[in-house]
């Protein structure tokens, strides 16, 4: 496994900012939310990984390069 730098981390900090909220668009987890599960983000990790807790009670992270999320507090 190839770990993000650390300009691209901050750069995932910046976008993904604590309190944001997010959508699940792919998770390749059998303990995974449903795809369209929304959450706050809590924090991102030193790899990379966005931390949420989502609104059906998981807290299954979003990992960088593997699964998908998008903003939707814009919406």
């Amino acid at each position: 496994m190839r770990f993000p730098s650390r300009e691209l981390v901050e750069s995932i900090r910046k976008h993904y900012p604590v309190g944001c909220r997010l959508e699940l668009l792919c998770m390749n987890d059998v303990q995974a939310p449903p795809v369209g599960t929304k959450g706050t983000v809590r924090g991102v990790d030193d790899i990379g990984s966005v931390m949420v807790a989502w609104d059906n009670g998981s807290g299954l992270s979003v990992a960088y390069g593997e699964d998908s999320c998008r903003r939707c507090d814009d919406d």
